[in-house]
């Protein structure tokens, strides 16, 4: 009898962590099929993401913690990947596409959770604290 409390404690507490994990890589495959071609596959950004190219636009710049999109809210995220970046920043020119018609809110959701659990611990609470202030 205790042991099957036991184990039923076991599959209760390990539970969520297995379904955290499949999250985390379904979220992993959505970024590297529509993300990591421009943004990198370890997040790492293009080249020189800050200097300007030729046609004035910037490079894509990398989504671990030497970037800046944690200094983005998620809300700001989610319109930005869904609605392209002029719908925060209009005239802004940029080389990504808008993905609300490839992705849905639930799928780039899944995928900022797997840029997050990249960052390191402190970067990805100054990010939730921005979000949660953003939404009062």
């Amino acid at each position: 009898m205790v042991a099957a409390r036991i184990g039923l404690l076991a599959v209760v507490l390990l539970a969520p962590t297995a379904v955290f994990a499949q999250e985390l890589a379904a979220g992993q495959k959505l970024y590297e099929s529509h993300c990591g071609k421009c943004h990198g596959m370890r997040l790492e950004g293009q080249q020189d993401w800050m200097k300007r190219l030729p046609s004035g636009r910037l490079p894509a710049p990398p989504h671990d913690e030497t970037g800046h999109t944690w200094h983005h809210t998620d809300e700001q995220l989610l319109k930005i990947t869904l609605e392209g970046l002029a719908s925060i920043a209009p005239g802004y020119e940029t080389d990504m596409p808008a993905f609300e018609d490839v992705l849905t809110e639930a799928e780039v959701r899944s995928i900022f959770d797997y840029i997050k659990s990249r960052w390191p611990a402190r970067i990805r609470e100054t990010q939730k604290a921005r979000s949660e202030v953003s939404e009062e």
